[in-house]
Formats: C-alpha cells, structure tokens, sequence
C-alpha cells in the first residue's frame, strides 16, 4: 500500500500528533494553536483531512498516527528521488554530501549503513 502524501503544514502537525499520541483532539487543538499558531477550525479541518486520506484516526476525539513519522519520511525520499534525481540514489547522495556538512562520526555512520547493506545485515 502506497504512502498517503502528507504535505508541509501537514507534516508540522503530524510532527505533534508523533510526538504526543495518542492525544485527546482538544488537546492537540491547543496545541496546534501554541505551535503552528493555528485557529481551532484549521486543526479540525486537518484532523477531518488527514483522517479521509489514512494518515490519522481520530477515534472517540482520541488522534493516533495510521502512517508513522519513519513511513513518510521514506515516502518524501522516495517522491525526492523519483522527482529530482530521475530515481538515482548515488545523484542524490552525491548531492548531500557535497551541500552537507557532515562530521566525522555521520560519516562514520553512513558507512557502516553501506557495509551493512552489502553484507545484508
């Protein structure tokens, strides 16, 4: 089953729904207001939204995640490849690396994630 798209202001909200579920719909309302400086209508236009599409149940006014916060990244990395680098992963890293400023110790990490895809760890 393919990843329902999750757009920005929706992903900011998501964000809050990963961090605190499950969440009382009111509460994640006041929530959004604090964080995203959203009016009660506009988080209960995005519940209704998300909730249509399969990203969020809302449930007794109880929010919980159907898609989690690692399923859309992979999606957006996946829609980024497809749509900017013709689907090549070593155009894409290459790109990261050069604009990235990466530490010894990403660097690090980064290769034991290659050396583990090699050995099929």
């Amino acid at each position: 089953m393919e990843t329902p798209k999750i757009f920005e202001s929706e992903y900011r909200f998501c964000k809050l729904v990963w961090k605190h579920e499950p969440i009382k719909s009111g509460a994640l309302s006041k929530l959004c207001a604090e964080e995203l400086g959203w009016k009660n209508s506009t988080t209960y236009t995005v519940i209704k939204r998300l909730s249509e599409r399969g990203v969020i149940k809302n449930e007794n006014s109880t929010v919980t995640s159907l898609v989690k916060e690692k399923e859309a990244q992979e999606a957006e990395v996946e829609e980024l490849l497809a749509n900017k680098f013709d689907g090549s992963s070593p155009d894409f890293l290459a790109a990261f690396i050069r604009k990235g400023k990466l530490s010894d110790k990403d660097i690090e990490e980064l290769q034991a994630m290659i050396d583990n895809l090699r050995t099929g760890v």
